[in-house]
């Protein structure tokens, strides 16, 4: 064996196990979730005390729970991810052994409320008695969507009341090996329907693939759902890369020296609108303008979506976040494209002409801004 051979065969061993590696946290993940889904319908239908929950069942469990990972929002997926893909029961009971899982003991807060009866159905047993779910002609074998697509991949299918629908999209991402962004950007452009239209639907396959956005180890490792089954929290995200984390974190030190009234709230601040996790760069408080400060940082060109989610978090902030005597939020977009820096300010609609005045006083100007990220480029 030479040197050149050596390189290579331990460059192939690392990503080789480490593809391997990402694979099962999200299949175990994916297990995981659905399980839990099968759990609550099962407690549902058969719970000797269930009318005593009724509708607010995943309410209480999440409350009982306390895990950011069992949150009312991811248990109401869950139970979801379990009604719209049955078949996975035929792949779970192998796996369910593989796991061990027959050996856990099942007194949960699920558990404790039934009967004894009733535990014997909810328990590992509930999933080695299955049986196999009569199989649609164009559904894609469980052991595959297992394999090939994330959960976070399956969450954008969940809108989707079509099976075929959902079908398309399902092999469209296993073929092209879509990102979950491309996949969420193909269903919003309409590729499905685009596809029944069109007259000549192979090419049209050909030309989205290859322009499609192909998944990334850290797009996976990113996923708010990995990051809460692994018990990581939001700040410890890891940035796209190197420069945008540097120039966040120097952006805070900047903004907090040059005084004005900024005092630092968070960094990487998750919030939920509607069934997404988004994640905005500095969240400040101004206690001078007596409102919220929303720094945005892109370290690309600047494009029509980057405003569109500034505005949206700033909307968000308005609606879930603003007290009464705060005045309306305030957004700031930073793009760096090439050693060129453009800023943008937003503010939430708003007639207050005498506090967009004073906001533009307050805050850092333009040109301040633009010369620090210019300073920062140069440097990094």
């Amino acid at each position: 064996m030479n040197f050149d051979l050596l390189v290579h065969t331990i460059q192939d061993t690392h990503t080789t196990l480490q593809q391997s590696a990402i694979k099962a946290i999200n299949k175990h993940l994916t297990i995981r979730n659905w399980l839990i889904g099968f759990y609550i319908v099962e407690f549902e239908q058969k719970g000797e005390d269930r009318a005593r929950y009724g509708e607010k069942l995943l309410q209480n469990l999440a409350d009982s729970l306390n895990q950011n990972s069992l949150s009312y929002r991811n248990l109401r997926l869950f139970r979801q991810f379990y009604l719209l893909y049955p078949q996975i029961s035929e792949t779970i009971k192998e796996q369910f052994y593989q796991l061990n899982l027959q050996s856990l003991n099942w007194q949960s807060s699920i558990a404790k409320s039934l009967s004894v009866e009733k535990q014997r159905d909810i328990n590992w047993q509930s999933i080695a008695n299955l049986k196999n779910v009569p199989r649609n002609a164009y559904e894609i074998s469980p052991d595959k969507l297992l394999a090939k697509l994330s959960y976070t991949h399956l969450v954008q299918l969940f809108p989707i009341d079509d099976p075929l629908k959902r079908t398309f999209y399902e092999i469209a991402c296993i073929k092209g090996n879509w990102s979950v962004s491309e996949l969420k950007r193909q269903i919003n452009t309409l590729y499905f329907e685009r596809s029944g239209m069109s007259l000549n639907p192979e090419k049209l396959s050909l030309d989205v693939q290859e322009n499609a956005e192909k998944v990334r180890v850290a797009d996976i490792i990113k996923s708010p759902f990995t990051f809460e089954f692994l018990g990581l929290k939001s700040k410890d995200t890891v940035y796209e890369n190197e420069l945008e984390q540097a120039l966040v974190d120097h952006l805070e030190e900047f903004l907090i020296e040059l005084g004005h009234g900024f005092c630092f709230e968070s960094k990487q601040k998750r919030i939920t609108i509607g069934d997404e996790y988004f994640f905005i760069d500095l969240v400040f408080y101004h206690r001078i303008l007596k409102c919220h400060v929303l720094v945005e940082l892109k370290t690309n060109e600047v494009k029509h979506e980057h405003i569109g989610q500034l505005k949206t978090y700033i909307n968000y902030y308005k609606k879930e976040i603003m007290l009464e005597g705060d005045n309306p939020p305030v957004g700031i977009l930073l793009v760096t494209d090439q050693n060129k820096a453009l800023v943008e300010y937003a503010v939430a609609d708003s007639d207050m002409a005498l506090f967009v005045s004073k906001y533009i006083l307050e805050l850092p100007s333009k040109e301040q801004l633009e010369v620090f990220i210019k300073s920062e480029l140069n440097q990094l």
